[in-house]
């Protein structure tokens, strides 16, 4: 399953940079080429990006990824999601650092 972190930065990046090749994407995401392409055509399929290949290119394996109206949308929604998502974890995460340094000066006093 495509997880909001992958499909964020899989849109972020292919707005960003449409001629990215899959190899590149999967090195940027720290995943398998074969992910990577597991990914797109996930994200083809619901109509988030269409893909086309230069015409006029030599290299006939090259392609251009584009953002759909549809896909642009989505990457808003999961934008505001995953920015909720990381803020929660923030939160917690300070949470617990305030309780590990409480622990540490508690323990200095024993």
């Amino acid at each position: 399953m495509l997880t909001d972190e992958y499909r964020y930065k899989i849109l972020k990046m292919i707005e960003a940079n449409p001629e990215i090749s899959q190899r590149e994407l999967a090195g940027h995401l720290g995943v398998s080429l074969g992910k990577a392409n597991f990914c797109l055509k996930a994200l083809v399929q619901v109509g988030l990006i269409k893909v086309n290949n230069f015409r006029n290119n030599k290299n006939k394996m090259a392609y251009m990824y584009i953002l759909t109206p549809k896909g642009i949308e989505e990457k808003a929604s999961i934008t505001v999601r995953f920015l909720k998502s990381k803020t929660e974890e923030y939160k917690a995460l300070q949470t617990m650092i305030e309780e590990l340094r409480s622990e540490v000066v508690k323990n200095k006093r024993i």
